[in-house]
């Protein structure tokens, strides 16, 4: 009795900071401290809050378990430590079949459990838009990005497209974010983007947007759908080291009004940057780490 007496009053006080705790969470601390998310909770894409639900949630049922574990075993060593005048080894247990069959069904649960959310995310988050308001070709190569905006994806007609470079580091270090190459997509629109690669395996990873996958060569099947729900400039690099210069292989994704983005394809095509992108930009059109292509008589260009 007067241990569950101590008990009682050890758990109210846990509880109280427990719910105070929780109720006075940001919204940056409620989604784990990962990024793609503001101030007020908005998230980057409609998938993000997912991603960042299912990582949060998970960690606060193994962080449950941890604490009853480390108080069960902080009980066993208090409840059964050896008393002043005792002598030898306590009384010594086989087994305790109740202890045992607990201590397998409730891993056993978590395992399951674990396993059925993660797979009904990954089945939403895996599903592909039939016919999506817009649809991008991305292309990873040593050690950068291509990009081509499809139009009508049943024929790229009308396909307008950027090459990169990789990025370009000062003396001091540092990059200018403006020189790398970037994806440009329209708020809330349904987007499909085509993964591929020209050589080796990359990994396409938009940091705010809480999800990577990998773009193989030889196969074009790997797709990504989703729709950009805020404004702004986010950070993407490959996850998948590549070679030489993988730290190198960054790029941009800006997210803009539809008018924006309808303004920037037009500007591809006054450019002359339409249809297929082709084998002349495959694998290191760029000489590592300067950007420049080095013609026969060993002078370079841009």
């Amino acid at each position: 009795m007067r241990f569950k007496r101590r008990l009682r009053w050890a758990v109210i006080p846990l509880g109280i900071v427990t719910a105070v705790s929780l109720a006075a969470c940001t919204p940056t601390e409620l989604n784990g401290y990962l990024p793609g998310f503001t101030d007020d909770g908005t998230q980057a894409t409609n998938r993000t809050e997912m991603v960042s639900g299912l990582w949060v949630n998970s960690w606060i049922v193994l962080l449950a378990v941890g604490v009853l574990t480390w108080g069960l075993m902080a009980f066993a060593a208090i409840a059964y430590r050896r008393r002043r005048g005792q002598t030898g080894l306590p009384v010594q247990l086989r087994y305790n079949m109740p202890i045992e069959i607990f201590y397998t069904i409730v891993p056993l649960i978590l395992v399951i459990g674990f396993f059925a959310f993660t797979a009904r995310d990954q089945s939403i988050l895996e599903t592909q838009y039939d016919d999506p308001e817009v649809s991008i070709t991305a292309i990873g190569k040593q050690w950068a990005w291509d990009f081509q905006y499809n139009g009508d994806e049943s024929d790229n007609s009308d396909a307008v497209w950027t090459m990169g470079v990789q990025a370009q580091p000062d003396a001091n270090g540092d990059i200018d974010q403006a020189e790398l190459p970037t994806l440009v997509l329209p708020v809330n629109k349904e987007v499909k983007i085509n993964l591929q690669s020209r050589d080796v395996i990359h990994s396409f990873w938009v940091i705010d947007f809480l999800y990577k996958k990998d773009m193989y060569p030889h196969r074009d099947t790997n797709s990504w759908s989703f729709v950009p729900t805020r404004e702004g400039t986010y950070a993407g690099k490959c996850a998948e080291l590549c070679g030489e210069y993988h730290s190198m292989m960054l790029f941009n994704v800006k997210v803009v009004s539809e008018q924006e983005y309808e303004e920037y394809l037009e500007s591809l095509r006054e450019s002359g940057q339409t249809g297929d992108i082709n084998t002349a930009y495959d694998r290191l059109q760029n000489a590592p780490g300067t950007g420049a292509v080095t013609d026969d008589s060993g002078e370079g260009s841009h």
